[in-house]
C-alpha cells in the first residue's frame, strides 16, 4: 500500500482537479503521483424496444465527434442514481420507468480517481432535452447488432460505450 506524504492540488476546474501527491511506497522509497481528482460520473444504456438511444456531440478533447451512451459527472454529493435519470433526461429528452443498476468501475485508474456508475433505463418516452449551454447533441438510436459493428469496427470508440454496451448484451444473453 502507497502513503500519502503530500497533496498538492495544482488546478481546480469546473468538473475536476488536477493533484500532485508525493508517496511512500511498501518498498520505503519516495515517488510522485500525478491524479485527476474527479467526483465520479454515471453512464446510462438506455434501451428503446429493439433499438440503443446515443448521443452524438463533439469531443473538445478527442479532437471530434464521437458517438457515446448518455452521460454525465455527479454534482458534489449527489447520488448517482438520481445522476442518470437527470443525464438521461438533459442529453436525449427521455424518461424511464424502469431502472436497474449494470456496473460501475473505473475508467482510467493509473492517473483519475473516476468511477462511472453504468445503469439500465427502459420504458422510454419523451419529455423533451434540457441540454446544458455549452452541449449541442444529436441523439440517434441504432439496433444492438449495428452497435457492435460500430465497436469492432472502431467507428464507436468511446470507453464508457464499448463498456456500457458489451456489459449490458453480456448480462442480457449469458
Amino acid at each position: 500500500m502507497e502513503e500519502t506524504i503530500e497533496s498538492r492540488t495544482l488546478h481546480r476546474g469546473r468538473n475536476f482537479s488536477f493533484k500532485t501527491d508525493r508517496v511512500k511506497l511498501e518498498n520505503g522509497r519516495e515517488t510522485v503521483r500525478d491524479v485527476v481528482d474527479h467526483p465520479g460520473a454515471v453512464a446510462i444504456v438506455a434501451v428503446d424496444g429493439d433499438k440503443l438511444v446515443l448521443v452524438r456531440q463533439y469531443r473538445y478533447a478527442a479532437g471530434r465527434e464521437l458517438l457515446e451512451i448518455p452521460a454525465g459527472t455527479l454534482e458534489p454529493g449527489e447520488d448517482p442514481y438520481r445522476c442518470a435519470v437527470r443525464e438521461l433526461q438533459e442529453e436525449t429528452g427521455c424518461a424511464a420507468s424502469a431502472w436497474s443498476s449494470l456496473i460501475r468501475c473505473y475508467m482510467a485508474p493509473g492517473y483519475s480517481s473516476e468511477i462511472i456508475h453504468f445503469y439500465v433505463a427502459e420504458g422510454l418516452s419523451q419529455v423533451g432535452m434540457s441540454l446544458e449551454e455549452d452541449e449541442s447533441i444529436t441523439v440517434e438510436r441504432h439496433g444492438f447488432d449495428e452497435v457492435v459493428d460500430m465497436i469492432e469496427e472502431n467507428e464507436i470508440i468511446d470507453a464508457k460505450t464499448i463498456t456500457g454496451v458489451l456489459s449490458y448484451l453480456t448480462r442480457s444473453t449469458g
